[in-house]
């Protein structure tokens, strides 16, 4: 399984940001392919303040296919709409992903 992220920092204005985040995911929910999609809202960090603000994780079975899905029109669409954020509050991540049941590794 494959995962492309989208983190976002702490915008300087949330109304604006909220408004554009929404229809951000309503495009990036058109995409075909997506297996999951998680929303993750930060609340802090151990090391005390994090200018983390948001990550969105859509999940894909494969790279084929989450390649695929993001040149799909709905896929640009979604891309071409993150030029409303203002340029460097956002970074963009593919990764793969391991998961196991439980937090043991059976050692």
């Amino acid at each position: 399984m494959v995962k492309f992220m989208v983190v976002f920092h702490k915008p300087g204005d949330d109304a604006l940001f909220e408004q554009r985040y929404n229809e951000f995911l309503a495009l990036i929910e058109r995409m075909p392919s997506i297996t999951r999609r998680q929303v993750v809202s930060v609340t802090g960090s151990p090391m005390g303040v994090t200018d983390l603000y948001r990550i969105l994780e859509v999940y894909f079975e494969d790279t084929s296919q989450m390649e695929a899905s993001l040149r799909t029109p709905a896929g640009q669409e979604a891309g071409g709409h993150l030029n409303g954020f203002q340029r460097g509050t956002f970074e963009m991540i593919f990764a793969d992903v391991y998961e196991e049941a439980g937090g043991h590794t059976g050692v």
